[in-house]
């Protein structure tokens, strides 16, 4: 096998992943497809940590949550994220791979509280270790959540698994010209408002320089970028 390009990362997913193609909920299938894409890069031996998001259940700045006071909303998704780490859990065990649900908010009868050394331990033990509840703050993202994980993790890159194969100017579904960047640095996508992750994240990733991955979720691109293959979109610095 070649040699890889990082040793430990941690991966973004959103919540609509796991709807697969409903609107919303958990799709059983689906669940297992993406989690045989996640055991793949875990048996390279690489060190991984999840953050999955909860717009598919719900979401404190959707619709549905309409009038609502925002920290309540936003306290509600992150229940959602907790859901969505337990589903994920379940199939990555049933695949042989050991994995803890940490959350932000304590829930002690359901997953582990999250303890910077106790998720570091987690994962020099070969353990998949999934940050749930986002920050435990409402008004931050799992985007940011993502980003301060990762960092806090010490991981080598954040990689945003998404159901395209990387950044493109414009959205590749509905524009046909749309134009695929394999490069970028954070104040491009800054600038540009690319939509990669939120502001607050990439700004966070820009002041520790750590690189952010976007690649298509299915396909087997996240191992491949494992291996330093030139596939979906690298951010970093100039």
């Amino acid at each position: 096998m070649s040699e890889l390009r990082f040793k430990r990362v941690l991966l973004k997913l959103s919540g609509e992943a796991l709807a697969g193609d409903e609107k919303f909920g958990i799709d059983p299938a689906t669940v297992s497809k993406i989690c045989r894409e996640i055991a793949e890069v875990a048996d390279m031996g690489i060190e991984v940590a999840l953050v999955i998001g909860g717009g598919n259940i719900f979401r404190g700045l959707s619709s549905s949550a309409k009038g609502m006071d925002r920290s309540s909303a936003d306290y509600m998704g992150m229940m959602a994220t907790v859901l969505n780490a337990l589903a994920v859990q379940d199939q990555l065990e049933k695949l042989g791979h050991p994995t803890r649900v940490l959350s932000a908010i304590t829930m002690q009868e359901v997953c582990e509280p999250y303890i910077r050394r106790r998720a570091e331990r987690h994962l020099e033990k070969g353990r998949i270790v999934i940050c749930a509840a986002g920050t435990g703050n409402p008004y931050f993202t799992t985007d940011t959540a993502a980003a301060l994980r990762g960092m806090e993790l010490k991981c080598d890159a954040i990689v945003k698994a998404t159901k395209v194969d990387g950044v493109y100017d414009k959205d590749p579904v509905k524009h046909a010209d749309a134009v695929m960047f394999k490069q970028l640095n954070y104040i491009d996508v800054l600038q540009k408002k690319l939509g990669v992750m939120d502001s607050t994240a990439i700004t966070l990733c820009m002041e520790n320089n750590v690189p952010i991955l976007v690649c298509n979720l299915y396909k087997g691109d996240i191992k491949r970028m494992m291996l330093g293959e030139s596939v979906g979109t690298i951010v970093q610095g100039e």
